[in-house]
């Protein structure tokens, strides 16, 4: 196995761990707030977008938000770019989808082009330093990993939401 072939083994966990919930996302638990302003619907949303914009800062190309429609299709009034860093607890509560379907689908999106651009990859390409503003500098291969791991992150906050019992929401 390359570490190319374990950077996609990593790209795609944070989308097989959303297909894993989705029996149980139900309008009202997407948007359900318990105890947070985090829903499930925002974690979901921010986990694809966090990976589409900083895929598109690496490789170049268009984010999958804007090129292939899901900004229409999520119709939330959100400026271009914005992925939910620094979201305020209004903000992030303003961020509704009824639909798990358009979620995971955007997901599956930005998954599938992480899994494009990683195989326009060569090993030695991971090495190479893509921000020196740190100590120790970012390589490509590091920020992937970060990436990935954020989304499962979320993803895995999102499972904990959907596991809680009904009476722990709040609005």
């Amino acid at each position: 196995m390359t570490s190319i072939d374990i950077l996609k083994d990593i790209a795609q966990r944070p989308l097989d761990e959303a297909l894993a919930l989705r029996s149980s996302l139900t309008p009202e638990l997407l948007n359900a707030h318990p105890h947070h302003d985090n829903s499930v619907a925002w974690l979901l949303w921010h986990s694809a977008r966090e990976i589409d914009e900083q895929l598109a800062a690496l490789s170049g190309e268009a984010t999958v938000w804007t090129a292939q429609g899901f900004d229409q299709k999520f119709d939330l009034g959100l400026a271009a770019h914005e992925m939910g860093f620094g979201h305020s607890g209004s903000d992030a509560r303003k961020i509704r989808v009824n639909d798990a379907d358009l979620l995971l689908e955007h997901l599956r999106a930005v998954v599938d082009a992480q899994l494009s651009y990683l195989d326009s990859l060569r090993e030695e390409d991971l090495s190479a330093v893509i921000d020196d503003q740190w100590d120790p500098p970012v390589t490509r291969s590091s920020r992937l990993i970060s990436i990935s791991l954020d989304a499962v992150a979320h993803i895995a906050q999102a499972a904990y939401i959907a596991g809680m019992k009904p009476g722990a929401f709040s609005d």
